[in-house]
């Protein structure tokens, strides 16, 4: 490489003609630039600011990671996150479903969540008993029924499962017309429900399920107004005998609220022999309101578990009409007793 001759040096070292006035105001310094106060500051508040902006994003990002360690994650990202393990185990079919149709996936994924809206929501349930219900093995809860639609029967279902301990399914049993509904049917099989016959019911109890059984039947839920509260008769007594095969203790079980939902008024029989259903009821609001009338009314539900009553000293007497007929009418005397203790403590049935 040429070595530069003294000239060229020297020229190097004058000032060059074409310099900007900004390159003759900062000067160099033994050959480095000599940034001006203003300019220096300038870049010093830059790196601050660079500096709290990074100081800002880690703080924000700790908040964040606090917010998530103090266990409060995004409530949406939860349920997102749950949807999609939920269609993935529908789409691979890792799923179970027991020999009579219930879902327990489906149903605490896709079904308990809407009707938790009605019992917490709307209905602002109160639960009182429940150490009544059995952690384990079997047990059958009678209730009482009312309501017009057997809307008490799916909130008895989320109290079992929501109240209890270890969060047990309630296998309810159902009428016949309830199977012959093409799309109900098909949701009550996978929510659990099971056609109201004692070979089914000892089944269940022998598997060791929470079985549960409204034994006014289409009596009870389509009683008059005028008639709430009072319990109709309970048939032949069925669900004793299947306990007493079984050695199931019986809890009997009170709900306050439902009666309200659909107060009927009347009943139009000629409608109700020509649709085929037990009864056509009249309500202040159907069939005046259209679809609106079938919206309940927002009553405030009570649900009450008693003591389980013991089968176990008469099992061996299950064929006995008189011992059934007996116990039968303990159990409905019980629940009387407890709805009428219930109502003589409550408020305003829609407060």
């Amino acid at each position: 490489m040429t070595q530069p001759t003294a000239r060229t040096a020297k020229s190097t070292r004058s000032p060059a003609k074409g310099r900007s006035p900004a390159a003759k105001s900062r000067g160099t310094v033994n050959g480095a630039a000599v940034v001006p106060p203003a300019a220096s500051g300038a870049a010093s508040n830059g790196a601050a600011a660079a500096s709290g902006a990074a100081a800002n994003g880690a703080v924000a990002n700790g908040a964040v990671a606090t917010s998530a360690a103090n266990g409060k994650p995004d409530v949406w990202d939860r349920r997102v996150a749950g949807a999609l393990a939920f269609l993935r185990r529908r789409l691979t079919g890792q799923y179970d479903v027991d020999e009579f149709g219930f879902d327990p996936d489906l149903t605490d994924t896709f079904l308990y969540p809407m009707l938790r809206l009605l019992y917490r929501r709307y209905f602002r349930t109160d639960v009182d008993g429940v150490d009544n219900v059995p952690r384990r093995g079997s047990a059958l809860i009678v209730a009482n029924h009312s309501g017009t639609l057997p809307v008490d029967a799916l909130m008895l279902s989320v109290a079992v499962h929501d109240e209890t301990p270890d969060h047990r399914h309630l296998r309810l049993l159902g009428a016949d017309l309830a199977f012959r509904l093409p799309v109900l049917s098909e949701i009550g099989r996978k929510a659990g429900v099971t056609l109201a016959c004692n070979p089914d019911a000892e089944r269940l109890l022998r598997n060791g399920e929470l079985v549960g059984v409204f034994p006014e039947g289409f009596k009870g839920i389509g009683k008059p107004y005028r008639s709430r509260y009072q319990l109709q008769r309970f048939g032949r007594g069925g669900f004793v005998s299947a306990a007493l095969r079984t050695r199931t203790p019986i809890v009997p079980a009170a709900i306050v609220g439902a009666e309200e939902i659909y107060p009927i008024i009347g009943n139009l029989k000629p409608l109700a022999r020509i649709t085929g259903i037990p009864y056509f009821p009249v309500t202040p609001t159907f069939p005046w309101l259209g679809p609106l009338g079938l919206l309940p009314l927002p009553s405030k539900w009570h649900i009450e578990f008693g003591e389980p009553i013991e089968t176990e000293p008469y099992a061996d007497e299950a064929d006995d009409p008189m011992v059934v007929f007996n116990l039968a009418d303990q159990v409905r005397e019980t629940i009387q007793a407890s709805l009428r203790r219930l109502l003589d403590h409550r408020p305003d049935p829609f407060a």
